[in-house]
């Protein structure tokens, strides 16, 4: 239960320079801004919405999974294919604008957590490779490992390439482990060139938090501090390995290793809107009583989340991602979408083209969580 102490201290905060307050108190008529009824004090007033928008319902689960991570098949939320949150906001008066006249905006993101295919990997692609009569490429597989021009997942320039085409930018986020950490595969001194390249050509680099890094501040920074030393820039975005999350301490933590925005909060069973929201937000500690100071950018699809967790086949797929962009655009959101790398070759690289087409057509804004961020700082 909230706390009352907590919600009188935030009901009597009058402090309209902060980013929440702009968020949730910004409308289109001036004379709205003395209303003593504000947006926030409505959500509050309203206590399924409050609940839905802080995640109460994460902060003592009696069940995670086997990677600490609180499902979707846990919640009470059962229509989170609707923003309900950002739905309630809008009905209120609170109003989006992007740039260039466009109607909403799809943040585009990709996790790197391999840079080339494993032993097995290599062999099963060969076979079905000699399977379908493919010798060339069958006898140079093998050798992807060591040559990066037949390596397939060495393929940023070719995901930016594609991006490009259709007026868009994204975020990479790249693991940055160290031999013995579970799931090293590669070094990310081994991807510097390319991550030049990336940055060169107005793309972002974002960290790729390892599995323990969501709830161990050292770790965190650690990790950090090592990315922004091959990149020689400062990193201002997270995104953590496997989805794993804790509500709200992640948030905190992200806040004092540095961090400007996380990408990390969305469910990895099922697509949607984890706590309502389609509109970036700054999240709400109930433990503190205070607003946390980070832009978190949910996201809305996970390539794998769509295939391997929900078991779509594309159609299905297909229909359940048009529905939420469409839900998006209506309401003058952002949709967050993660595509790995590994997900860019046959039907899924289809699939993500199909996503880019269809969204250029709906006049979305389609960029870096970057630009979202920079966006939303300097307007809301």
């Amino acid at each position: 239960m909230i706390q009352k102490a907590h919600r009188d201290k935030f009901l009597k905060d009058k402090n309209k320079g902060t980013r929440v307050n702009q968020i949730f108190n910004k409308v289109e008529a001036p004379s709205n801004k003395n209303k003593e009824n504000t947006l926030s004090e409505k959500i509050m007033e309203d206590r399924e919405l409050w609940d839905l928008f802080t995640k109460k319902e994460e902060y003592d689960p009696i069940l995670l999974d086997k990677y600490g991570r609180f499902s979707y098949y846990l919640s009470s939320q059962r229509n989170i294919f609707e923003p309900h949150v950002s739905k309630f906001l809008i009905k209120n008066g609170l109003s989006f604008e992007y740039p260039e006249g466009r109607n909403f905006a799809v943040c585009l993101t990709h996790d790197i957590d391999f840079v080339c295919p494993g032993m097995l990997n290599t062999a099963a692609r060969a076979v079905k490779a000699l399977k379908r009569g493919q010798f060339v490429q069958a006898s140079i597989l093998p050798f992807s490992r060591i040559n990066k021009t037949w390596n397939p997942l060495w393929n940023f320039r070719q995901i930016m390439k594609l991006e490009k085409g259709y007026g868009a930018k994204s975020t990479f986020y790249f693991l940055t482990l160290d031999p013995g950490d579970e799931d090293f595969t590669f070094s990310i001194e081994e991807v510097e060139e390319e991550l030049g390249y990336i940055l060169d050509n107005g793309w972002e680099v974002g960290l790729h938090g390892g599995h323990e890094a969501y709830n161990n501040l050292i770790e965190m920074k650690n990790k950090k501090q090592k990315l922004e030393k091959v990149l020689r820039k400062e990193v201002i975005s997270y995104r953590n390995h496997y989805l794993r999350f804790k509500t709200p301490e992640t948030w905190e933590f992200l806040t004092e290793a540095g961090f400007s925005y996380d990408s990390t909060f969305g469910y990895h069973d099922c697509v949607g809107f984890r706590n309502g929201m389609c509109h970036p937000f700054n999240p709400y500690n109930l433990n503190t009583g205070k607003e946390i100071d980070i832009l978190e950018i949910p996201l809305g699809i996970m390539d794998t989340t769509l295939f391997s967790q929900m078991h779509l086949n594309f159609n299905q797929a297909w229909k359940l991602t048009e529905k939420l962009i469409d839900t998006v655009e209506n309401y003058k959101g952002v949709l967050t979408i993660l595509w790995h790398n590994t997900y860019m070759q046959g039907d899924y690289l289809e699939f993500y083209k199909r996503i880019l087409e269809y969204c250029t057509q709906k006049n979305a804004w389609m960029t870096s969580g970057a630009e979202i961020y920079r966006w939303w700082k300097e307007n809301y």
